[in-house]
């Protein structure tokens, strides 16, 4: 049976894998989920692994000194009990390049389940802000001080103004016309919104990509975190409003009980006071609605596509949510 490409890349992989722990293969399986990047189950001589190949394209927007440090911090809050996987290592080195030139990394595999976006039960948004909360916590201990600006340095109201414009003016051009008023939206907030009046004090190590595709639970117990690749310096209030969204936003809007959940189990751990939540939720607006709402989005499939919609039911509701959430 002629091999695949990916077939042959685990091959390379598993190769390299072998030699540096003594792996034999039992069973192998490939993971479906991820952009770009390949996954696979092993189940070995030595206990179940993920192996996690990173793509050469999607690798160039990494600093792999900078992927070495973040899967440092990963085993060390793996050390202090936070649920997320450890990644193996070999005389120190945790990134491994195989004899085709493939990088990748091997970690315990983490069991537990995938949430729909939209469906993670209120019970499951109260331990998700708990360890939300405690991630913050840990990471932001004193243990790996910063001197950086966070990732995100919010434009001043003239660019995006500006950005919008062209966005408007692109689109028009497709003859999208139905995709008009989504930017003529954007466009009217940029007139009741003040940046310059959200909290933007709130910056330390924070993971920037906590969506349901990256968190696992048992039941209504959070098991893992997983992918940590992002993690930077930047608004901590990303990673709340990005989390919120995901587990709470579905089809009948925004569950706010689901929202408050979360919130308390996030404020065991760290200060939220008043309009925290309105806050994150503008602050993520902001970062995303330029990401994802332009002439293609109404062409994007499977996350991206779910991201265009969190974006659009923010634009539509922005103004409403300091009502909706009591002021918090």
């Amino acid at each position: 049976m002629k091999t695949t490409m990916k077939e042959n890349i685990f091959e390379d992989i598993f190769s390299e894998a072998s030699y540096r722990f003594g792996f034999e293969l039992l069973i192998m399986e490939p993971i479906k989920r991820g952009w770009l990047n390949l996954k696979w189950k092993i189940e070995t001589n030595m206990g179940t692994f993920l192996i996690k190949q990173y793509n050469k394209e999607r690798l160039k927007k990494y600093s792999i000194h900078e992927l070495k440090s973040v899967f440092e911090q990963q085993n060390r809050l793996h050390r202090l009990g936070f649920p997320c996987p450890r990644i193996l290592t070999d005389h120190e080195d945790s990134f491994f390049q195989s004899p085709g030139g493939e990088y990748f990394t091997i970690m315990e595999y983490c069991s537990g389940e995938n949430m729909e976006p939209g469906k993670v039960s209120e019970e499951q948004m109260y331990q998700l802000g708990i360890h939300i909360g405690k991630l913050h916590s840990i990471l932001n201990d004193g243990s790996i001080p910063y001197k950086e600006k966070p990732v995100f340095i919010p434009p001043r109201k003239e660019e995006r103004v500006a950005y919008w414009k062209n966005v408007h003016k692109g689109i028009f051009s497709t003859g999208k016309l139905d995709l008009l008023p989504i930017i003529e939206k954007q466009l009217e907030l940029m007139d009741y919104v003040d940046i310059n009046k959200l909290r933007v004090d709130r910056v330390g190590w924070a993971h920037r990509d906590v969506w349901v595709d990256n968190i696992l639970f048992h039941g209504t117990q959070l098991s893992a975190v997983l992918d940590f690749d992002r993690m930077k310096v930047d608004h901590l209030t990303l990673d709340v409003g990005r989390a919120i969204i995901s587990g709470a936003l579905d089809d009948n809007g925004l569950n706010v009980q689901k929202v408050m959940a979360f919130l308390d189990g996030y404020s065991l751990f760290q200060e939220t006071g008043s309009r925290f939540l309105k806050d994150s939720f503008f602050l993520l607006w902001y970062l995303e609605s330029e990401w994802w709402l332009d002439s293609m989005m109404d062409e994007r499939k499977g996350p991206p596509k779910r991201f265009v919609q969190e974006m659009i039911w923010l634009s539509e509701h922005l103004l409403e949510l300091e009502d909706m959430l009591g002021g918090k």
